[in-house]
């Protein structure tokens, strides 16, 4: 029986998704957008190699993910029996990009970006018939819960804030919203642009 992580939210169950069959990763990932053409590893490798990585090795290589010894790299929720969401959330040296990236390296409050105790919430997939239902606030609660039973010391966030742009197209907010993280406890600690902060949450 998988492990179900406790959340707020009234209908939902989100498990580890290590513990889920591959098969529903890729009903919440899909096959059309930006889901299927990532498979949550944008942050996992370098610029100057995205291009000569095909969705079919993506794909590959999350399914690697989940297989492998460790925590991470992810949590999936589900309604009932049917997978509705995905959130990615595991140590932040996991992430090479985020050594790379401008927004990180100035609005971080934990420079060590070698340090295996921060842990990062760095994506969530919400297939759109699933959306508006409180998926992603119940993931991002369950992040919490997941990262501190598994050793975190930090967990970190990099969102975004709609209240500060006029329009956000539901593209950009993979990385999850202010408010939504706000919700689950996080503090903001940096804001290296108008409309996107940097969130942590310290155990």
């Amino acid at each position: 029986m998988a492990t179900v992580i406790p959340t707020t939210h009234p209908s939902l169950t989100v498990i580890p998704a290590d513990e889920a069959p591959f098969a529903d990763v890729e009903a919440v990932f899909g096959t059309r957008g930006d889901p299927a053409s990532c498979w949550c590893q944008w942050y996992k490798i370098p610029g100057r190699d995205w291009r000569e990585v095909g969705a079919e090795t993506l794909h590959d290589r999350l399914e690697a993910q989940l297989a492998a010894d460790g925590p991470g790299p992810g949590l999936l929720a589900y309604d009932g029996d049917t997978p509705v969401g995905w959130c990615a959330v595991e140590p932040r040296p996991a992430l090479s990009r985020v050594a790379r990236s401008t927004l990180v390296r100035t609005g971080t409050a934990q420079p060590e970006l070698a340090d295996e105790s921060v842990w990062a919430v760095s994506c969530f997939v919400v297939p759109r018939a699933h959306r508006r239902r409180g998926v992603g606030a119940a993931l991002a609660e369950a992040a919490v819960v997941y990262a501190r039973e598994h050793g975190a010391r930090v967990l970190e966030a990099y969102a975004v804030d709609p209240a500060a742009k006029p329009k956000v197209s539901a593209a950009e907010l993979f990385h999850g919203t202010v408010s939504m993280f706000a919700g689950a406890g996080f503090a903001e600690v940096g804001r290296p642009s108008p409309t996107r902060a940097v969130m942590q949450l310290e155990f």
